[in-house]
């Protein structure tokens, strides 16, 4: 596991949203999609509104890595599957963070959504 930086993982974190190019298999990247990001502990994470099916999580584990963009900061990154003993405190953050939008905050906090919970590293 790579850490991050401090000043890189405040910006990113304290970001609204997070764009993700993921990586095709010719090392090319994708089109960047928009998603919300969130901070627990020292590590960031997105999820899939519409869990494994989703078009961006499909693509972004079919190599897992890419490029995020966040808070002024851009870094090449590498996707994890997070660990479901992560998701309560990834809910938590998105609570957090996000819960001012309680009708679309709903929508990452559902079984669908969590086990496409994805932790982006440094790389």
């Amino acid at each position: 596991m790579v850490d991050w930086n401090g000043s890189d993982l405040e910006k990113i974190a304290a970001a609204e949203e997070l764009d993700l190019a993921s990586e095709r298999g010719n090392g090319t990247l994708r089109a960047p999609v928009t998603m919300w990001v969130v901070r627990s502990g020292g590590h960031l994470y997105v999820r899939s509104v519409k869990g494994p099916a989703g078009p961006w999580y499909r693509g972004a584990r079919s190599r897992s890595r890419g490029r995020i963009e966040a808070g002024g900061v851009r870094q090449d990154a590498t996707f994890h599957q997070a660990d479901p003993g992560e998701y309560p405190a990834v809910d938590a953050a998105y609570r957090k963070k996000c819960g001012h939008y309680p009708s679309i905050v709903e929508h990452v906090l559902t079984h669908r959504a969590r086990i496409s919970t994805l932790r982006l590293e440094p790389r």
